[in-house]
């Protein structure tokens, strides 16, 4: 078999993946892969039986079969602890926040000759409504992934190769790859391993 062949990287990942779910004790997790360049991966759903994982196919591409198996590790970790569900309902707040803001902008009220009534308090709500879902995003504690990161190296027991994993996809993100999904969308950037934003102005934080 072709180790560097995409579908033999995909199979690697696929079958890697089901024995550290079992060495977790986690039911077996949906397993996707993201056709993404940028070098990233994920865990979600309300619960270990109702949950899935995913990485990008860029992931899956830098890394070698052993640093993916330890980011797999660290995703089935958040999965074992829960943190999930909390990802995900955060994701969905900061989301429909954005929302919001965005419908009140565009869609506000209109005085009797049609044109834009209150149009200081929709800039106002425009403005504070995306610091409001970042700061729900920042209420998901970083000390999740640091545990993360414990639980995950338990699993695999290998705890290296999550190191090494890690140090070659911040190494990736310092290059300023931009992801135009996530760019679309930055209220689910906390739920990936790295944030996938461009790391421009706020996105630093």
């Amino acid at each position: 078999m072709d180790e560097t062949h995409p579908d033999a990287l995909t199979r690697n990942y696929v079958s890697d993946t089901l024995p550290l779910a079992n060495a977790a004790g986690l039911p077996r997790p949906a397993i996707y892969v993201i056709d993404q360049d940028q070098p990233n991966a994920f865990a979600t759903g309300r619960d270990p039986d109702h949950a899935a994982v995913a990485a990008t196919r860029g992931l899956l591409q830098l890394l070698d079969r052993r640093e993916v198996r330890g980011v797999m590790a660290h995703e089935l970790a958040h999965v074992k602890h829960r943190d999930t569900l909390t990802m995900t309902v955060t994701a969905t707040i900061a989301g429909a926040v954005s929302a919001l803001a965005n419908f009140a902008f565009f869609f506000g009220g209109r005085d009797e000759e049609g044109r834009p009534s209150g149009i200081i308090p929709m800039i106002v709500v425009a403005l504070v409504a995306p610091i409001a879902a970042a700061l729900v995003q920042f209420a998901v504690s970083r000390g999740r992934e640091y545990e993360a990161d414990r639980e995950g190296a338990a699993i695999s027991g290998d705890p290296d190769a999550l190191a090494s994993a890690l140090q070659k996809i911040e190494a990736y993100a310092r290059g300023g790859y931009r992801n135009p999904d996530a760019e679309r969308n930055p209220a689910t950037a906390h739920m990936f391993i790295i944030n996938p934003l461009a790391g421009r102005g706020a996105d630093n934080l």
